[in-house]
């Protein structure tokens, strides 16, 4: 005869109880997890495309302060010594605590002939400036802060400066050949040297 199952207890009964609300609150909370994971993997940054960054060169630097001035002739100048035969040039850098410093190599594809897709870095800023120069190609270069959302078009031989900080940009290959870059770039030690923006600014929000 096979055993008689005992009837459960008060306190018996509630711990299955228990039991089973943990076991479905704990199912509720890896459903929630997963559903944030999988959107933050979609909404997480806006996507580099054709776009390559190398590293050529990076060291770090203690905190430093420069000053540097020069007279260059001007040759729109009366020539006769009035003032206005020499430009100043002045030059002014300061860091508290250490830096890096970056050498980037950066390419970009040229506009794809069949689905016209444009090379681009994707919107993202960097903690610190950052002196770009073109060496081969046409680059174009779109800032958060142009409320207008100009295109800055660089061409091989021209140089600008992004100057970091919490506005985010990006560069774009707008033409059908291929484009080239180098940055150097002085960021706050141990920094990440590039971060991802969530999406584009709302100044340019067709930009990608």
């Amino acid at each position: 005869m096979a055993p008689r199952l005992q009837p459960e207890t008060g306190d018996e009964t509630k711990e299955v109880a228990m039991r089973q609300r943990l076991t479905v609150l704990a199912a509720f909370c890896a459903a929630i997890v997963i559903g944030v994971l999988s959107y933050s993997a979609h909404v997480s940054a806006t996507p580099q495309n054709g776009f390559t960054s190398i590293t050529l060169a990076k060291g770090t630097l203690g905190s430093f302060e420069l000053f540097n001035h020069a007279f260059i002739p001007n040759t729109n100048g009366g020539g006769n010594d009035d003032g206005d035969d020499q430009n100043l040039w002045l030059s002014l850098q300061k860091t508290v605590g250490p830096s890096d410093l970056y050498v980037q190599s950066n390419t970009w594809l040229g506009v794809a002939p069949m689905t016209r897709t444009i090379a681009s870095t994707g919107w993202h800023s960097h903690p610190g400036a950052s002196l770009i120069i073109v060496t081969s190609g046409t680059i174009t270069d779109y800032e958060s802060e142009d409320a207008d959302c100009k295109p800055q078009v660089y061409k091989q031989g021209m140089s600008f400066v992004d100057p970091g900080g919490t506005h985010t940009h990006m560069i774009r290959n707008e033409s059908i050949a291929p484009a080239s870059a180098i940055a150097v770039q002085l960021i706050p030690a141990g920094a990440t040297r590039r971060i991802d923006a969530v999406a584009a600014p709302s100044n340019c929000p067709n930009i990608q």
